[in-house]
């Protein structure tokens, strides 16, 4: 069971056309919080009305892609099971069979949907005994009655949960198969149908050419390693493409670059060195505060020269943490920022400052003026 409660996307994404079941979130019950949010006009067209949710179902053996008769149909039509709304027990259907004119006129609503147990599942046509005066054999379509499954297991491979259905019973009742399970086959999923090619797409023999040129220095160590370019180089080549690069005429070694910019400065590895290249740093600092106050005065007691190495030390690592923050705050903008409200500050003060300055009171009764203040 995940530990994460019951959110309103899970209810938002209650119908799925997936076969498959990955996880138990729809046993979650549901809060009061999360109720009282489904009443909203946004949530109108997802899952108001929920199961309560002992009754859910935990492994569905009606999934999208089966195909089932309704129980109590008379005449057996065959649909195919198109989604599945496991927080409501429903199951939504599209007809199979070909339909007159008039039985079109009556067709299901669109997103016509039943309750999982009305569903029997399709088992194909088989070939059952004539009936008395009969001399063929009768092909029937057969639907499961009563259905078995085996322990479902979790496949770490498809990451699902994954187990085998059998038809232990059927309608009607097949003679030769008395007493056997009929294995019922999971819904396989259509091959995706991609589309004609238009003159906007790139053809095939477009994608395989091969447009990369190798650097114009030699990869082996024989050759002479070029140089990195500096700054002025890099940018003069950038800012007048008319004069001659410092990489000459052919193309630029690009390969050069690939090292700073492709690798990841927030990988784990990286943090992890930085972390212990900074811890070592801290415990030779240490150590140098210590040698430092003990070769001072070496008469003092080892002790004491070590307390007040580390009390230096702990005033040391403080500043510089401190100026570390300040430059990040200047390279990130932060301190243009700060100045910015500072300046607006000041200036709203000044303001303030001026309206009360120009503030004059009409004469009037009860007023009382300091000694000293001229008006």
């Amino acid at each position: 069971m995940p530990l994460h409660r019951l959110t309103r996307a899970d209810i938002a994404r209650a119908v799925t056309k997936s076969p498959w079941t990955q996880d138990f979130r729809h046993l979650l019950p549901v809060n009061k919080h999360l109720k009282r949010l489904l009443r909203f006009p946004h949530y109108e067209r997802f899952s108001a009305k929920l199961v309560p949710a002992k009754d859910r179902i935990k492994y569905w053996n009606v999934v999208p892609g089966d195909q089932v008769r309704l129980m109590g149909d008379k005449r057996s039509t065959i649909h195919e099971v198109q989604a599945i709304n496991k927080f409501r027990n429903r199951v939504y259907l599209r007809d199979l069979q070909p339909q007159s004119q008039s039985q079109a006129d009556q067709q299901q609503p669109k997103g016509k949907n039943y309750h999982y147990s009305q569903c029997q599942l399709y088992l194909g046509e088989y070939d059952l005994p004539p009936k008395d005066g009969e001399g063929s054999p009768r092909n029937v379509p057969v639907f499961a009655k009563r259905i078995a499954t085996s322990a479902p297991f979790w496949n770490t491979y498809l990451h699902r949960y994954q187990w085998s259905r059998f038809a232990v019973n059927t309608i009607p009742a097949i003679p030769s198969l008395k007493g056997q399970r009929i294995d019922i086959p999971w819904p396989k999923r259509e091959p995706r149908r991609h589309a004609d090619s238009t003159i906007y797409d790139t053809s095939k023999e477009e994608v395989a050419k091969v447009t990369y040129k190798l650097p114009p220095f030699i990869s082996t160590l024989k050759g002479l390693i070029p140089k990195m370019p500096t700054e002025k180089q890099f940018l003069r080549a950038v800012f007048n493409p008319h004069r001659t690069p410092f990489y000459g005429d052919t193309q630029p070694p690009v390969e050069m670059f690939l090292s700073k910019e492709l690798s990841n400065p927030h990988s784990r590895d990286k943090k992890q060195r930085r972390w212990q290249q900074y811890k070592l740093y801290k415990k030779n600092l240490l150590q140098e505060l210590v040698d430092a106050e003990i070769k001072a005065n070496p008469a003092r007691p080892h002790s004491e020269a070590r307390v007040e190495a580390e009390f230096r030390w702990k005033r040391q690592l403080e500043e510089e943490r401190m100026e570390k923050m300040k430059q990040r705050s200047v390279a990130s903008g932060q301190a243009a920022k700060d100045e910015w409200r500072a300046r607006r500050k000041a200036r709203k003060a000044e303001k303030e400052r001026q309206k009360l300055t120009a503030l004059t009171l009409e004469a009037a009764p009860n007023q009382f003026i300091p000694k000293g203040m001229t008006v």
